[in-house]
């Protein structure tokens, strides 16, 4: 059966799922053990020591955006992608906006409200940081949602479980879309499909939840990986001291080196 390696908090996991959700494929789950950083088994599977990655008979992909296209072009239907080339173009690039720019916003706020990386008035300002820039991501989203029911338009698609994860993990930490506005209306929408509601319940009911990341974190567990988009996130909202003592204390990874 095809097995997807995930942790239900990913967005970039939750997005994989919800597609599968949305075919009617069959397929399991697992958390790998790698979150430390360091060799790991799951690094045949995954170099970037990441989730999500798919396996399908033998044959590994991984990222998220990869693994949504190999879906599309293996189980096309129902097509969760637009028809229109100009269409596709459009959904495909509010997933790269909202993996690249929207993900480090929650992931960031994740660090403070979760991690317990910062206190006080740095932790004050980091988050009403992510709170300015939360409400400007909302503002394009509505602009890319326009007068449409959803973002692939008439019908739930590619462009909505793309944006879906992140405006949950908004809602989770507390910047949800303004009530009454489009946006909301959009997310309830989405909540209504089994495939997400499937989604949001995993993550909900993951053994150990976020309560334990505090202990998960200093007992070396777990290593946050600071890649591309995230270290710049913090860097640019006042978090470099949360950088400098990570890496002195080690709980921040980068990607590994491949060999």
């Amino acid at each position: 059966m095809l097995k997807v390696y995930e942790h239900p908090f990913s967005p970039y996991a939750q997005k994989v799922k919800i597609a599968l959700y949305e075919k009617n494929v069959p397929f399991e789950l697992e958390v790998p053990n790698s979150f430390a950083g360091g060799a790991s088994e799951y690094g045949k599977t995954n170099p970037r020591l990441e989730v999500p990655a798919l396996v399908d008979d033998g044959f590994a992909i991984f990222d998220s955006t990869i693994i949504l296209q190999y879906i599309e072009d293996k189980w096309p239907n129902p097509p969760m992608l637009p028809q229109a080339p100009r269409e596709r173009a459009r959904v495909r690039m509010i997933e790269e906006l909202c993996d690249t720019y929207y993900e480090p916003i929650n992931w960031g706020l994740m660090e403070i409200t979760a991690w317990g990386r910062a206190s006080g008035d740095l932790a004050a300002a980091i988050v009403k940081r992510a709170g300015e820039q939360t409400a400007g991501v909302f503002a394009w989203l509505e602009r890319e949602l326009g007068s449409s029911p959803y973002f692939n338009g008439a019908a739930f698609g590619y462009g909505d479980l793309s944006v879906y994860p992140f405006v949950r993990g908004s809602i989770v930490f507390g910047n949800p879309p303004r009530p009454g506005s489009p946006l909301a209306a959009w997310a309830a929408r989405a909540e209504s499909r089994e495939s997400v509601r499937k989604t949001i319940e995993a993550a909900q009911s993951f053994v150990g939840g976020i309560d334990m990341l505090k202990q998960m974190l200093k007992s070396g567990a777990f290593k946050r990986q600071y890649r591309d988009h995230r270290l710049e996130w913090m860097m640019r909202s006042g978090g470099i001291e949360i950088v400098r003592e990570g890496l002195v204390s080690g709980t921040i990874r980068f990607s590994q080196e491949i060999s």
